[in-house]
């Protein structure tokens, strides 16, 4: 008795060390250190690739959103918590089932004196019926239901941020594959027209060998300058297959022709990052939601370990019914029971104390998991922010380069063209203005795929506002 006891105190004492999981610590700057002078409402995150005014890339996505593999496994693991959810609460309902037996049995006396009176025969064909309804109903006295039902919420509501954070990847993924692909194909035309400039350049360099003007080694450096520029081109055809597949993969095509998706070679400047302020993270972000999904999840399954030492009634309420038939008796009989059981831990105690103290320190976890979701999150958004201004001002500085570039490769080439240049300087400034040319291309498409980095982290692509905000982790 003296240890059932102390081990009865001693677990009174664990429960009121570890009653609810603690609040997260988080701490949001007011705002983001950069923001777009232009910067779009915040209602543009919903649906943010509208904001691009492209028809290919909305319908892409929205095909990929309806028909992906990934869009429709994430929308079968949200249907499996749900379900998951409700059948842990199901549990609390009164439990039973119908059970039925009947037998036959022929009995043959072999031997000895036959007895053959109602209800007793020595051989002969009896049968039994029996059937019975047992239930079993657990009185929840101290909350259980309650504690069972906030993990089940925490589970489901993780399951569903878990999907709307699935869903808003697979639409910055198939974003991003299509500006990749447009990249590439703006920089196939450049090639092709490389090759071709470095065509025309080897006929005319070719002509003046031919006339004695020139010398050999003209022709055959273009024609060594020829032979790259259609590698590159033969490189790029294929890159562009490649990750055309690659976007088909995403939206559900993995098979198709590649002729069923369009990627036009054009770049552009991305459209303004709405303006969004740090602390909007907590109730945009489908990651962060789920994090804090999980703390009470977690925080619910640490009560129902602390509940797990208070005793357990249940109540068995049952109704049963047969029938005998046997050589010259016949007979029906019904029956009902009511019972009760009480089940109180008294030697399983330290395993529960250790059981409760191993999930509060999940319970921990999950708030620390809570608080560096958050702050990655943060992190991700100013980043994004920051490299996404940074890469406006690189384009802005490429557009003007490349346009003095061409002017200069122009004007080299009609120079040589009418013979008052060399190849050397004619080379030079076309190969300065197809340098300046590719970096600007790969900053107009890094710039866009920056955009849809930004509008990722802000937590963009799924319409929030109909979801009720808590971003208290409790």
């Amino acid at each position: 008795m003296r240890l059932t006891s102390s081990l009865a105190l001693s677990a009174l004492l664990a429960l009121g060390a570890c009653a609810t999981a603690r609040d997260a610590e988080i701490a949001l700057p007011g705002a983001y250190p950069t923001l777009d002078a232009n910067a779009a409402s915040a209602g543009a995150l919903d649906a943010w690739w509208l904001s691009f005014g492209d028809p290919e890339l909305n319908a892409l996505i929205d095909e990929a959103l309806a028909l992906s593999p990934d869009a429709q496994s994430a929308a079968a693991r949200l249907r499996e918590a749900r379900l998951t959810a409700t059948s842990a609460l199901t549990t609390f309902l009164p439990q039973g089932q119908l059970t039925g037996s009947a037998r036959q049995t022929e009995t043959e006396q072999v031997d000895g004196q036959e007895v053959s009176v109602p209800g007793l025969s020595t051989s002969g064909t009896s049968e039994s019926y029996q059937g019975a309804f047992n239930v079993s109903w657990e009185l929840d006295l101290f909350g259980r239901f309650f504690a069972v039902r906030r993990a089940a919420q925490g589970d489901t509501a993780a399951a569903r941020f878990a999907y709307e954070g699935a869903r808003a990847s697979l639409a910055a993924n198939v974003a991003d594959a299509y500006f990749q692909a447009r990249g590439l194909a703006i920089q196939l035309e450049d090639a092709r027209e490389s090759a071709r400039v470095q065509q025309s350049l080897y006929d005319l360099a070719q002509q003046r060998v031919d006339i004695g003007i020139a010398a050999r080694s003209d022709s055959d450096r273009v024609a060594g300058e020829l032979a790259q520029a259609l590698s590159q081109v033969e490189n790029l055809e294929a890159e562009l297959q490649a990750q055309q597949r690659t976007l088909l993969v995403l939206v559900g095509r993995g098979t198709a022709p590649l002729a069923g998706v369009s990627t036009p070679p054009l770049a552009g400047l991305p459209p303004p990052v709405p303006a969004a302020v740090p602390g909007e993270l907590l109730a945009r972000r489908p990651d962060v939601r789920e994090a804090e999904a999980r703390v009470r999840s977690a925080a619910g399954r640490l009560a129902v370990a602390q509940l797990a030492f208070f005793p357990t009634f249940t109540l068995t309420p049952g109704l049963g019914i047969s029938r005998t038939v046997q050589p010259g008796y016949e007979a029906t009989t019904q029956n009902w029971s009511i019972g009760a059981n009480v089940t109180q831990p008294v030697l399983n105690i330290p395993q529960l104390l250790l059981d409760m103290r191993a999930q509060d320190a999940r319970t921990e976890q999950a708030v620390i998991a809570y608080e560096k979701v958050v702050q990655t999150a943060y992190a991700e958004a100013e980043s994004a922010l920051v490299r996404l201004s940074a890469d406006r001002r690189r384009v802005d500085l490429l557009t003007d380069g490349e346009a003095r570039a061409e002017r200069a490769y122009r004007s080299g080439r009609i120079g040589y063209d009418a013979g008052l240049t060399d190849l050397q300087t004619a080379l030079a400034a076309e190969q300065t203005w197809r340098a300046t040319r590719a970096q600007l291309t790969s900053a107009q498409v890094q710039s866009q795929r920056r955009a849809v980095q930004a509008f990722k982290a802000l937590g963009g692509g799924w319409p929030s506002q109909d979801l009720p905000l808590n971003t208290q982790a409790r």
